[in-house]
């Protein structure tokens, strides 16, 4: 009989790199992004999710929704996730390129397991002031009122 996995960790990055030993650097965590214009294109997302306290095979799938919390910005394929035992961890690292982003606002990322939600988190979008010089030290990237 198949033990629900617990999902310990979701996190959004720049790249993520591996040891030889195993071990995930994950460089560049985010959990907003901005441009001046709108549409833009986000060159490169990397979604990493860690399964534990579970035991069977699953399947992951992931979503990037809009502000509405329904139309569609991107979709991840199918991963499976083995568990051998509930000791067993499974490290799933997602790619997406060249996601396009309509407007600024609260977007979603929803990891499913078995088609249901484990976790719904914001990504902030927003509309960055455009300046020639560079941001004073711990000053907000976007405009005020975004």
């Amino acid at each position: 009989m198949a033990m629900i996995p617990d999902l310990q960790s979701t996190l959004l990055c720049d790249d993520v790199r591996q040891e030889r030993s195993g071990k995930f650097i994950l460089i560049g965590l985010f959990d907003s992004l901005g441009s001046p214009t709108y549409p833009f294109r986000h060159p490169r997302m990397f979604l990493v999710t860690r399964w534990c306290s579970g035991e069977g095979e699953f399947e992951q799938h992931t979503r990037i929704l809009r502000p509405d919390m329904s139309t569609l910005v991107a979709e991840g394929r199918k991963i499976p996730v083995k568990l051998p035992n509930a000791e067993a961890t499974a490290t799933n690292v997602e790619l997406f390129l060249n996601l396009e982003f309509h407007e600024p606002g609260t977007h979603w990322v929803e990891v499913l397991m078995d088609g249901d939600i484990k976790i719904r988190f914001p990504l902030r979008l927003g509309k960055m002031a455009q300046s020639s010089g560079q941001q004073p030290p711990g000053a907000p990237p976007f405009e005020k009122g975004i």
